[in-house]
C-alpha cells in the first residue's frame, strides 16, 4: 500500500531524563515497517542530555521541549495538540523505556481498520526479559480503589479490557474529538485509566492486541517515594471523579480503615511508604482540582 493511502500515525514519546533509554526507544520506532509515520519527542524539562542527544541523532523526528516537568498528562498533551493540528489519524502514546517490534504499529493500525468501534488499543506488553507479561489488560477495582494489570496472555485474538496502560496506547483521533485530551489534573498515574473510562462511556471499545508486542524495560524516572505519593493522590482523584454514589459511600469507610492502618504503620513500623501515603491523604484535601 502506498504511503499516502496509509492512515497517518504520530508516535509521541514523552521524555524525562531518559539518557539511558530514549535513543533505543526511538530507534526501535524508526525501524518499524509502517511507512506513514511521524515521531514526536516531548521533553518534560529534563536535566540530563537525553533530549539534546536525541535531537542530534534523529534529525528527522520532531521535538518539543517544555520549561519544566509538567507530568504525564500535560506533557503528552503538548504532543497531542501538535499532532492533531497536523491531521493525525492515530496517535501512539509510548513510554520512553520501551522497545517495539518492527510490526507492532502496522499490526495495531490494521486492527483499528478492522474494528471501527475500537477507540484505544494496546499491544501485549512484556517485561525486560521478553517472556513475562507486564500488561495484558487492565481492571478497575471499585471496592479497593485501585487499578490492576491482567497478566494472563493465553489469547490469540483482540480481547476487550476495562482500561489501557499509558505505557503504549494507540488512540483513534475521534476519541480526542469526543472526550478531550488527557486530564491535566492527573500529574502522574491514573490518567490512562481516566481517558480509557471516558472513552468507553462514550461508546468506544478498548482492546489488547496479542499479535502486537513490545518490551517495557521499566526504567522509571520517578523515585519510589514520589511514586507512592502520586499513586495515592491520583487514585483518590480518579475515584472521586468516576465513582457512583454507592461506591463513594463505601469509600468513606474504606479510606478511614486505610488511614488507621497507615497511622499505625507510620508510628510503629517507621515506614517511609506509610509517611508518603499519609502526606498524600493530607495534601489531597488541600489541592485545588
Amino acid at each position: 500500500m502506498q504511503k499516502q493511502k496509509l492512515p497517518l500515525v504520530f508516535v509521541i514519546i514523552l521524555n524525562y531524563n531518559g539518557k539511558n533509554k530514549l535513543n533505543a526507544c526511538i530507534s526501535s520506532v524508526l525501524h518499524s515497517d509502517y511507512e506513514n509515520l511521524e515521531v514526536v519527542i516531548v521533553d518534560n524539562g529534563s536535566s540530563d542530555s537525553s533530549f539534546d542527544d536525541a535531537r542530534r541523532d534523529f534529525p528527522k523526528c520532531h521535538f518539543i521541549k517544555s520549561s519544566k516537568n509538567f507530568g504525564f498528562s500535560r506533557g503528552n498533551n503538548l504532543g497531542l495538540r501538535w499532532a492533531l493540528e497536523k491531521f493525525a489519524d492515530f496517535i501512539f502514546i509510548l513510554n520512553n523505556d520501551t522497545l517495539i517490534e518492527t510490526t507492532t504499529i502496522s499490526t495495531l493500525v490494521a486492527t483499528m481498520k478492522k474494528m471501527p468501534k475500537a477507540g484505544i488499543i494496546s499491544p501485549l506488553i512484556f517485561k525486560k526479559n521478553g517472556k513475562d507479561v507486564w500488561f495484558a489488560g487492565g481492571k478497575i477495582d471499585w471496592i479497593r480503589m485501585r487499578t490492576e494489570h491482567i497478566l494472563e496472555n493465553g489469547f490469540s485474538t483482540p480481547r476487550k479490557t476495562e482500561y489501557i496502560s499509558g505505557c503504549a496506547m494507540l488512540i483513534r483521533k475521534d476519541v480526542f474529538k469526543k472526550v478531550g485530551l488527557f486530564d491535566e489534573r492527573f500529574f502522574l498515574y491514573y490518567e490512562d485509566a481516566d481517558l480509557s473510562l471516558r472513552a468507553s462511556r462514550r461508546g468506544f471499545e478498548l482492546y489488547i492486541v496479542p499479535a502486537a508486542r513490545i518490551v517495557h524495560l521499566e526504567q522509571s524516572s520517578t523515585e519510589n517515594a514520589a511514586k507512592t505519593y502520586w499513586l495515592v493522590v491520583s487514585a483518590l482523584l480518579f475515584f472521586k471523579i468516576h465513582a457512583n454514589i454507592l461506591q463513594r459511600t463505601w469509600h468513606v469507610f474504606y479510606l478511614a480503615a486505610r488511614r488507621t492502618k497507615n497511622i499505625y504503620d507510620l508510628f510503629f513500623k517507621k515506614s517511609r511508604t506509610a509517611e508518603e501515603v499519609r502526606r498524600a491523604y493530607r495534601d489531597f484535601k488541600t489541592i485545588s482540582f
